[in-house]
Order: C-alpha cells, then sequence, then structure tokens
C-alpha cells in the first residue's frame, strides 16, 4: 500500500459491455449509495457554490468517468431543490456505459452526453464552469494526471470536484470480503479490491497536484476512505 498500483482493471477495457457491466453498474450505483459515496461529490460542490456567485447563469458542468450517470442523477436533484439552472454533461470512453446512461438518466433532459477520452483533443477544446469525476482519478497514472489536470486548468472556469479512494489496508480487505459475500458481477469483485490499490495518499495528491501547477485547493479525507478535493479556478 505505499506505491499506487497501475495494474488495469476490467473495466479499463473500453469495450467491455453487456449484462456483465450491466450488473456491474447495478452494483456500483448500490455501493456508492450505501456506502456514503455520492454525497462527497455534492459537498465539494458546495464548495464551489459557496466560493461564487453560480446563481445569475447556467452552469456547463461536465461529469468525467459518467459511467452509468448515477452521480449526474444526483448532482441534478441537487441543483433542481437549489433552482441551479445547470446543463450536465457526461463523459465517457466506453461507448455501451455512455448508451446504458442515456437511457437510465432519460427523464433528466438536463442531461446529455459524450463518448470521448479525456486525453483526446476533441476533449481539450471543450470548456466548462465546473468539472467533476468521482471514482475517476484511480483509473490513471500520475502522469497521466499530471497532464489531465494541467489541461483542466486551461478549460475549467469556475473549478474541479474530484471524490476517490484512499488506499489504505483496512479499506482494501472490507471491500474484499463485502464483494466477495455479497456481488454477483466478476468484475466487481475483482475491480473493487484493485481500485483501493490505485487509490491514494494525501502524499500522492500532493505531489501530482504540485506538478501540475495547481495551488489553490483543498483536500479533505472522508468516510468510508474518500478523499475530497476541490480545486478553485
Amino acid at each position: 500500500m505505499k506505491t499506487r498500483s497501475y495494474e488495469k482493471e476490467i473495466m479499463d477495457e473500453f469495450s467491455t459491455g453487456g449484462e456483465v457491466m450491466d450488473q456491474t453498474l447495478r452494483e456500483l450505483r448500490f455501493i456508492n449509495k450505501w456506502l456514503g459515496g455520492n454525497k462527497v461529490t455534492l459537498q465539494g460542490l458546495t464548495k464551489l457554490f459557496q466560493h461564487y456567485n453560480t446563481s445569475s447563469k447556467t452552469l456547463q458542468i461536465a461529469d468525467l468517468g459518467c459511467g452509468g450517470g448515477d452521480m449526474l442523477i444526483c448532482m441534478s436533484q441537487w441543483v433542481r431543490k437549489r433552482q441551479q439552472p445547470v446543463q450536465f454533461t457526461g463523459i465517457d470512453a466506453n461507448e455501451y456505459i455512455v448508451g446504458y446512461a442515456q437511457k437510465h438518466t432519460f427523464p433528466y433532459p438536463e442531461i446529455s452526453y459524450l463518448n470521448l477520452d479525456v486525453f483526446s483533443d476533441d476533449f481539450r477544446q471543450l470548456s466548462y464552469d465546473i468539472v467533476t469525476g468521482t471514482l475517476f482519478c484511480h483509473h490513471f497514472t500520475d502522469e497521466q494526471l499530471i497532464s489531465l489536470f494541467r489541461n483542466l486548468k486551461q478549460q475549467v472556469r469556475v473549478g474541479i470536484v474530484i471524490n476517490d479512494l484512499h488506499r489504505h489496508w483496512f479499506a482494501y480487505h472490507s471491500i474484499k470480503w463485502l464483494t466477495r459475500w455479497f456481488s454477483r458481477s466478476e468484475m466487481v469483485r475483482y475491480d473493487a479490491k484493485l481500485s483501493v490499490k490505485r487509490g491514494f495518499l494525501r502524499s500522492d495528491w500532493e505531489r501530482i497536484l504540485n506538478q501540475a501547477g495547481i495551488k489553490k485547493y483543498e483536500l479533505t479525507w472522508c468516510w468510508a476512505f474518500r478523499w475530497r478535493l476541490v480545486i478553485f479556478a
């Protein structure tokens, strides 16, 4: 646990789809809801909304690695209660996942999708007020994240909210046994514990952000073994 693992998860294969992916996305929705992971992103958005006057216009928010759209639904419901107009864009490199998310979030017309790799030239041409990433960053190496954050500095007008895993032995063994007992998805059973090994220590985040030239941020540990990173533009 001293250093991040770069071993690939099954989900990292962009062509993965079918019932295996459907079952995985359903289980991830349950895990994130009941382990309190979704609220970490909403807490980060609250920080940005408090820091900036966001009520005077329709915000453009992009969710990177949007998966099945669960976080987009949570954010949409959250901003509706605050009567804040927002247009959401879910971005994912897996075409099958984008199709799944479009069906899953059909009742939310404020949500649209792009099938894009965040390291592509097409993505670098886009700009948003806020960018979020929930359980997204651990899929990449430190060097890839440094490059991504350098680009996002130029693309984001208000700020960035990252919600990702704390690399810790207790989190590793806990999710290993929970998924072994309760998961029906081979992908979840394999990827969940590996995700923790690919997660972050505080020192990892500080090194990545420093090398990306990002100085204005707030990094907070949250239950259960999550980091909430809020970057202010």
